[in-house]
């Protein structure tokens, strides 16, 4: 997006207002990205709501608790705490049921993908950025109380994965909303800083299930934070003025970046106007730039797959964030027990997951989004193919499961770098959509990493090992986007991409 004007101080005032990161922005950045902490809450309530509690023997029966519950009989055993701790107790899902436990996960997770492309096409197109944000966490909140509701497991897995379909869309949306206003100088620092909001929300989520610790109360209370958003945050939310000027809506588009520049206690003078990179780069004068901006431009992921700058970027992120998504996940379920509670084990992993996200957000910009990516995966792979030739007794137990902390070190941090790196590789028309695809590519590969991590053994270190150098390899082939601009549309795109190559 440009400002282009008949006196040059308006593009610096543009440079001093919309391409930083003032105070509106920050603001901006701030209350949207709130919605990860809702992604967080609705995904990872399955770690507490589908637990399978301690059981303890009836009193004056013939059990003995240190034997398996499965060879117990019915009536000499119970759970601690009650049927009601979890859905694993409420409805029997242990011994050969157990298996069901899994397919609530996968299923979650099948909705997060189909939810993701929906949801990504839709916030680049007629809800916009906003109102995509604004329904998926409406829908969120009705599937959250519904599932507390319950009253067998069909009905449970099935409100699930209608939950998952709405949770695809939270983080693409917000993500997008938060950090498409920010400049170039300082995007890759905001878009880092976007999985704090993540690992926050997973952490406060174990406070909230300490609270409320059976799984009905805890949907309930994990639920109403996305009514809370809703109605208290979003409307001091402003729609990205990229999507207003891609629907062929400058007017609204100016009105932002007018709000921006009083925010900030900066001036736009009367004569600057906004207009699309491709109709800026044109030429003409104002009157025919703003009649071709009032041209509403619309995209999909099939004008992402025409397009031959577009096509092979597609492709890649794609297959790195599916092998990305295999390493992180499994390495989540597959790290060896801190052998504490159940809430502080949440903690503590979210909370190591940090350092990565302040590792890549200190040496995005300095070293540039496609040498980090490539090094934070062979970093990951290289520790994981190592862990997968250790034994796992003794004080080579120690060593593998340093491994692993390692390995899910590195790869948190590309997960981190993939959003801002995805972003900046798509034009605004077509932006939610691609970064959609990438989604469903990573909700695919967290389906897949439970079944790589009951091979046990070395063997699922090996595959992640793989998975990390690949995607490595994979990330070569991807352009370098670093102070690069956002382009609004693919002609756009194309004659950037020319001029810098001239």
């Amino acid at each position: 997006m440009k400002l282009p004007s008949n006196a040059s101080a308006s593009t610096t005032c543009y440079a001093n207002t919309a391409a930083s990161l003032g105070y509106w922005q920050f603001k901006h950045f701030v209350l949207t990205c709130m919605g990860w902490a809702l992604e967080a809450f609705h995904t990872m309530v399955m770690i507490f709501a589908d637990r399978q509690p301690d059981w303890i023997c009836e009193p004056d029966s013939d059990c003995v608790s240190a034997v398996d519950v499965c060879g117990l009989q019915p009536g000499t055993w119970r759970w601690d705490g009650g049927s009601g701790i979890s859905t694993v107790a409420e409805w029997g899902l242990i011994c050969g049921q157990k298996y069901k436990v899994g397919l609530v996960q996968a299923l979650f997770f099948g909705g997060c993908m189909i939810g993701a492309g929906v949801f990504g096409h839709l916030s680049d197109s007629k809800l916009g950025r906003k109102g995509s944000l604004t329904v998926v966490c409406i829908l969120n909140a009705i599937f959250g109380l519904l599932t507390s509701l319950s009253p067998n497991y069909l009905t449970y897995v099935i409100l699930r994965f209608l939950t998952g379909f709405s949770t695809g869309g939270v983080g693409l949306c917000a993500f997008v909303l938060a950090t498409e206003p920010v400049g170039p100088s300082k995007r890759g620092m905001a878009g880092m800083s976007t999985f704090y909001f993540f690992s926050g929300g997973i952490a406060i989520l174990a406070g909230i299930a300490y609270i409320f610790p059976t799984w009905r109360a805890l949907y309930i209370a994990s639920s109403i934070p996305s009514l809370l958003f809703v109605f208290l945050i979003l409307p001091l939310i402003s729609e990205s003025p990229r999507w207003y000027l891609i629907r062929g809506l400058p007017g609204e588009a100016m009105s932002v970046m007018r709000s921006i520049a009083v925010t900030n206690g900066r001036f736009l003078p009367e004569n600057v106007y906004v207009s699309r990179d491709e109709d800026a780069n044109h030429g003409g004068d104002r009157k025919s730039n703003e009649l071709r901006s009032c041209e509403a431009v619309s995209g999909s992921v099939f004008d992402a797959l025409k397009s031959p700058v577009t096509q092979i970027r597609l492709i890649l992120v794609v297959g790195i964030n599916f092998t990305c998504s295999v390493v992180y996940y499994g390495l989540s379920l597959n790290v060896v027990n801190l052998e504490t509670n159940l809430y502080m084990n949440v903690v503590v992993n979210a909370v190591a997951e940090m350092p990565a996200f302040l590792f890549t957000a200190i040496l995005i910009d300095r070293f540039g989004r496609k040498p980090l990516g490539v090094g934070t995966q062979w970093f990951s792979g290289i520790f994981c193919v190592a862990g997968s030739f250790l034994g796992g007794k003794g004080a080579w137990k120690v060593v593998r499961m340093v491994c692993g902390v390692l390995g899910i070190f590195g790869m948190a941090g590309t997960y981190n770098l993939l959003f801002i790196y995805a972003m900046e590789l798509f034009p605004t028309v077509v932006r939610n959509a691609a970064l959609g695809c990438a989604t469903q590519a990573a909700q695919f590969g967290a389906i897949l990493a439970p079944f790589v991590v009951v091979m046990g053994g070395g063997l699922p270190f090996m595959v992640f090992g793989v998975c990390g150098v690949v995607g490595g390899f994979l990330t070569f082939y991807l352009p370098e986007t670093l102070n690069k601009p956002l382009y609004d549309t693919m002609n756009g795109m194309v004659e950037g991409e020319n001029e810098i190559l001239a």
